[in-house]
C-alpha cells in the first residue's frame, strides 16, 4: 500500500432523525467505494432554525471518512439517500497516521 499525502483524506459529516436507518446509507456508501469507514454516533438532540422556525429533532451524526477525490461523488449519492429537503453536508480535511491515511485512500477510490 503507497502512502497518501494528509490533503487527500476527508472528513464528512451529516445528520439523519434519530429513527433514520443511518446503518443502511452507511453500507450503500462503503460498499459502493464512496467512503472507507463511516461511525453513526448516538441519538443527540438537535436545535436549529429551519425555515423561519426553531427546531428541536432527535438526530443521530454520521462522521464518513473518504477520499478527497471521491468527495463530490459521495455528495451526489449521499444526496440520492439523505430523507433530508437539505442534509448537512460539511467536509473538513483529514491529518493522521500516514497508515490510516492510504487505507482510507485506497479503500474509497
Amino acid at each position: 500500500m503507497t502512502t497518501t499525502p494528509a490533503s487527500t483524506v476527508s472528513i464528512v459529516l451529516t445528520t439523519l432523525g434519530a429513527d433514520a436507518d443511518a446503518a443502511s446509507i452507511a453500507r450503500t456508501l462503503i460498499d459502493e467505494r464512496l467512503a472507507a469507514c463511516v461511525n453513526i454516533l448516538p441519538a443527540m438532540t438537535s436545535i436549529y432554525r429551519w425555515q423561519g422556525k426553531v427546531e428541536q429533532e432527535r438526530e443521530q451524526q454520521m462522521v464518513i471518512k473518504t477520499a478527497s477525490g471521491r468527495v463530490a461523488d459521495l455528495q451526489v449519492r449521499l444526496r440520492q439517500l439523505h430523507p433530508y429537503e437539505l442534509p448537512e453536508f460539511l467536509v473538513l480535511d483529514a491529518t493522521g497516521s500516514e497508515a490510516y491515511l492510504a487505507w482510507v485512500g485506497e479503500s474509497a477510490r
